[in-house]
C-alpha cells in the first residue's frame, strides 16, 4: 500500500484528516465523520514507513527521543498536510490535517462581513478562538492574505508547524517554524520585535511569555494576530487574565483593554444543503464599554453588550448559529447541540 495512493483517495473525498495506526484500514475524516477507506489494514512495518517517508531528520529524532513529533509534510501534486506521529500500543501512529495550498479569500468562507473590515486596523490584538478543527487557521491565513495583497508592509508568521505557504504579494512576508526556524513562540516573538515587522501572526498564544509578548507587541504599534482554544469571547478575556499572578492581574485588564481589538470564537457544522463546512462566528469588538468591562473586571457583562450592538457588527454565537439554521445550512439538531444556550436557542428556532 502506497502513502502517496492513501493521500490521493482521501484528497478526492475531501477529507479534512487523515488517521493511520498499526492494525487499522487508513480512515479519514469527511464533514467531521470518521470514514474507513476501502483499502487494507496497515502493518506495523507500512505505520514505521510512512513515518520515515514523511518526517525529516530533526523531527524523525524528536519522535525517537519523545514518542511524538509535530511535523509539515507535502504530498505533490496533492496538498500539504500537519502532521503528528506517536506511538500507540507500541506501534507507529500518524493523525494528518489537510492543509489546502492555496489560501482561500475571505469571501469565500462564509465569514461575517465586519471580519474583512479588521484586516485594515493599523495595530493592536486580534484573537481567533475555538476547538481544534474549528477554522482559525483558515480564518488567520485568509486575513494574512488579504494584507499581503493590500498593504506594501512586513508580515511575520509565527506557527506550529507552518501551515498554510504565502507567497510574498505586495508585502515582504516571512514564515518561522517553531522547531526548524525558532525553539519557542516566546523566542520567536521576542527576536521577531527586532525585524522590523508591521503585522505578526502567532500561531497560538500558550504559555504567559508568549501571551506578554504578543501583548506588548501590539502595545507598541503593531498589529498582531493570534489563537487561543477558548469558545466564547468573555472566556477568552478571563482564559487571558487567569494566566498571570493574582498581583499582575490589574495591570494586565489595562494593557489588555487598551490593546484588544476583537475576538472571533468560531464553531464549525456540517452543511446540510451541499456537501461541505460552514462556520458560526461569535463576533466582539472592543468599544469603548468593551474596554471599560475589561479595566474594571465585569466580563460577565460582555455577552450582554454583543446582543445589544449587532448594529456595529457584533454577534453573539446563538445567533450566527439561528442565521444558519433560518438560511438552510445547518440542521436544527447540529444547532442546539452546539449552542451556548441550547433551550433559549430551541425556542427561538420554534418561533
Amino acid at each position: 500500500m502506497d502513502l502517496l495512493q492513501i493521500l490521493k483517495a482521501a484528497y478526492e473525498a475531501d477529507a479534512s484528516d487523515v488517521h493511520l495506526i498499526a492494525g487499522q484500514p487508513p480512515t479519514v475524516r469527511i464533514h467531521q465523520v470518521m470514514t474507513p477507506l476501502e483499502m487494507p489494514v496497515i502493518t506495523r512495518e507500512q505505520a514505521r514507513k510512512f513515518l520515515e517517508i514523511m518526517a525529516p531528520p530533526e523531527a524523525l529524532a524528536n519522535f525517537e527521543r519523545h514518542k511524538d513529533s509535530d511535523f509539515s509534510f507535502q504530498a505533490e501534486g496533492l496538498a500539504r498536510y500537519r502532521v503528528n506521529g506517536h506511538m500507540q500500543r507500541g506501534m507507529v501512529g500518524l493523525a494528518m490535517r489537510m492543509i489546502k495550498t492555496k489560501v482561500p479569500a475571505l469571501s469565500a468562507l462564509n465569514l461575517p462581513e465586519v471580519i474583512a473590515r479588521l484586516t485594515y486596523l493599523p495595530r493592536g490584538l486580534v484573537l481567533v478562538t475555538g476547538d481544534t478543527g474549528s477554522g482559525k487557521s483558515t480564518t488567520l491565513a485568509a486575513m494574512i492574505e488579504a494584507m499581503n495583497q493590500r498593504y506594501r508592509k512586513h508580515i511575520i508568521t509565527l506557527e506550529d508547524p507552518v501551515e498554510y505557504v504565502f507567497e510574498s504579494k505586495q508585502c515582504i512576508l516571512e514564515q518561522r517554524e517553531l522547531g526548524a526556524d525558532m525553539p519557542s513562540f516566546a523566542s520567536g516573538l521576542k527576536h521577531c520585535l527586532r525585524q522590523d515587522p508591521d503585522i505578526i501572526l502567532v500561531g497560538e498564544m500558550r504559555d504567559l511569555e508568549t501571551t506578554a509578548l504578543a501583548i506588548s507587541a501590539a502595545e507598541t504599534g503593531h498589529l498582531v494576530l493570534s489563537t487561543l482554544h477558548t469558545c466564547n469571547a468573555s472566556q477568552t478575556v478571563e482564559r487571558i487574565i487567569d494566566m498571570y499572578p493574582g498581583g499582575q492581574q490589574n495591570q494586565i485588564r489595562s494593557m489588555l483593554a487598551a490593546t484588544l481589538q476583537a475576538v472571533l470564537s468560531q464553531t464549525l457544522f456540517a452543511r446540510t444543503d451541499r456537501p461541505g463546512m460552514v462556520p458560526a462566528v461569535e463576533v466582539l469588538l472592543c468599544t469603548p464599554a468593551v474596554r471599560n468591562l475589561i479595566r474594571e473586571a465585569r466580563t460577565f457583562e460582555i455577552p450582554n453588550v454583543i446582543e445589544t450592538s449587532r448594529a456595529i457588527g457584533m454577534c453573539s454565537l446563538d445567533s450566527s448559529i439561528a442565521e444558519l439554521y433560518f438560511n438552510g445550512y445547518i440542521s436544527r439538531e447540529d444547532a442546539i447541540a452546539q449552542s451556548a444556550h441550547p433551550d433559549k436557542l430551541e425556542r427561538q428556532l420554534a418561533a
